[in-house]
């Protein structure tokens, strides 16, 4: 699986504040980011699995016509602009 981008770092608001963040970023003193959670495994796993039967299971309940409505309204909110 690949490796999600990390998301920056959350700034505040208040302009004094995001000074005063901006500067000790720039002097290296920022106070450490928050360890990553690890994630059972187990836990990934039977997601996964869930996942991945999931879709085929759904087409296979569904008629043409609604397996061909599910895909129009795919294909125009992946293309909206």
């Amino acid at each position: 699986m690949p490796e999600r981008s990390r998301k920056p770092p959350k700034r505040p608001r208040d302009p004094n504040e995001l000074a005063h963040a901006v500067f000790l970023e720039a002097i290296g003193e920022a106070p450490p980011a928050p360890p990553e959670r690890e994630k059972n495994p187990a836990a990934v796993a039977l997601g996964r699995l869930g996942g991945v039967k999931g879709g085929k299971a759904r087409a296979a309940k569904m008629t043409p016509e609604e397996r061909a409505e599910s895909a129009r309204k795919a294909a125009q909110a992946r293309w909206k602009g």
